[in-house]
C-alpha cells in the first residue's frame, strides 16, 4: 500500500495495480476526470515526489509533457509514496453514481444533425448530478455512449440529452431511425468533474463547439437559478460550428452581465457574425486572462489547442476546466 498526497494537504491510499484516480474514489476522494481513457487530458497532473507506473497508454500527454513528470491520474498506479500537485474536489464527493432505468419522454430535432432527446427516471431515484457533469446511455448488447446533460436539475427530475448523430454511429442508427417515446433505455452516472467552480476571476469564459454546448446549457441555466454566483463577473459564451444551421441556440442571458459570440469556422458571405476557431476569436478579444476562469468542452482538438494557446497567453492553467468529446461510433 502507497500514500498519496495531494497538494491541498489530504491524502489516501493506493494499492499497487489501482490506478490513482480510481484509490482516491475508494477513499472517498474526488480527482478531475473524464473519459476515464487517457484520451482527454483531463486528469493531468504533476508529480511532485515519488515514483508511479503506467496501467495504460497516456495518449493525451505530449512527450514534453512527460518529460516535465506530468502523468494522467486514470493510467498510473503508485509504486511507493507519491505527492501530486492535484486538490480533492470536495463539492463532488457527496455524488453518487446510479443504474437507472430510464423512458423517452421526448425527441425533438434542433438541427439537421443534431436532436434533443429528454429522458425520465423512476420518481424515487434520486438522481443528483452537477450541471456540467454526463452519462453513459447503455443500449443493446451493452453497446454504452456518453452525452453530457443538457439542463440543470429539474423539479421533474427529466434529463435533456443534445445529440449529434455519427455516420455509422451503431446508437446514433437508433437514435436517427428508431428512437421513440417511451423506449426503455438504461443509464449510468453522472460522471466527471466538469462544474463550476469558486474561483477568483472577473471573467467566466465558456468554449463550445458542437454538442460541446449541452453542459454550458446546463451551467449558465444553475447561474440564472443562482446569479450569486456570478456576482461582479461578467459571463463570455463563444461557440463554434462550420455553418449557421450548426448554431441552433441562442442563450437567456436576462439579468445576467453575459455575452454570446458565435463564431463559424466555415461560414459562407452572409454570415455576420465572427469567422475562426472559439479559442482564436477570445484570443483576439483581448481578455484579461489572468483573471478568468475557462470552462472549454467539444472536441479534443479544440481543448488540447484552446488549453495550450490560452494558458501561453496568461491563463493560469488551474484556471482551464474541460470536457473533451471523445470519438467513437
Amino acid at each position: 500500500m502507497a500514500s498519496v498526497k495531494l497538494s491541498n494537504g489530504k491524502s489516501f491510499v493506493s494499492e499497487s495495480g489501482t490506478s490513482l484516480l480510481d484509490s482516491a474514489k475508494a477513499s472517498g476522494i474526488t480527482l478531475e476526470y473524464s473519459c476515464r481513457t487517457g484520451r482527454c487530458g483531463v486528469c493531468k497532473t504533476t508529480v511532485l515526489c515519488g515514483e508511479t507506473a503506467t496501467l495504460k497508454d497516456e495518449t493525451s500527454l505530449t512527450a514534453e509533457e512527460l518529460a516535465a513528470g506530468m502523468i494522467l491520474t486514470c493510467c498510473r498506479h503508485a509504486l511507493g509514496d507519491v505527492e501530486i500537485d492535484a486538490e480533492d474536489l470536495g463539492a463532488l464527493g457527496d455524488i453518487v453514481v446510479k443504474t437507472l432505468p430510464c423512458r423517452i419522454d421526448s425527441i425533438a430535432r434542433l438541427a439537421e444533425n443534431v436532436v434533443e432527446v429528454t429522458l425520465r427516471v423512476p420518481a424515487n431515484s434520486n438522481f443528483s448530478y452537477l450541471p456540467g457533469q454526463y452519462l453513459d446511455i447503455i443500449g443493446d448488447a451493452g453497446l454504452r455512449r456518453s452525452y453530457s446533460i443538457a439542463n440543470a436539475q429539474r423539479v421533474d427530475g427529466k434529463l435533456e440529452l443534445q445529440i449529434r448523430e455519427v455516420e455509422q454511429g451503431m446508437l446514433s442508427q437508433y437514435w436517427f431511425g428508431r428512437a421513440k417515446p417511451n423506449d426503455l433505455l438504461r443509464l449510468e452516472g453522472p460522471f466527471g468533474t466538469f462544474s463550476l467552480r469558486d474561483k477568483d476571476s472577473s471573467f467566466i469564459v465558456f468554449l463550445a463547439t458542437g454538442t460541446g454546448i449541452a453542459p454550458v446549457k446546463a451551467m449558465l441555466e444553475q447561474i440564472q437559478g443562482n446569479p450569486a454566483l456570478v456576482a461582479g463577473k461578467e459571463i463570455l459564451i463563444y461557440w463554434g460550428g462550420r455553418t449557421p444551421g450548426d448554431i441552433y441556440w441562442t442563450p437567456q442571458l436576462e439579468g445576467l452581465n453575459g455575452r454570446f459570440i458565435p463564431v463559424l469556422s466555415r461560414a459562407n458571405e452572409q454570415w455576420a457574425g465572427r469567422n475562426g476557431y472559439v479559442q482564436s476569436a477570445l484570443l483576439e478579444d483581448d481578455i484579461d486572462l489572468t483573471r478568468s476562469v475557462v470552462y472549454a468542452c467539444g472536441s479534443e482538438e479544440m481543448i488540447h489547442s484552446a488549453r495550450e494557446a490560452l494558458t501561453a497567453a496568461g491563463l493560469p492553467a488551474k484556471h482551464f476546466h474541460s470536457d473533451a468529446f471523445v470519438s467513437s461510433n
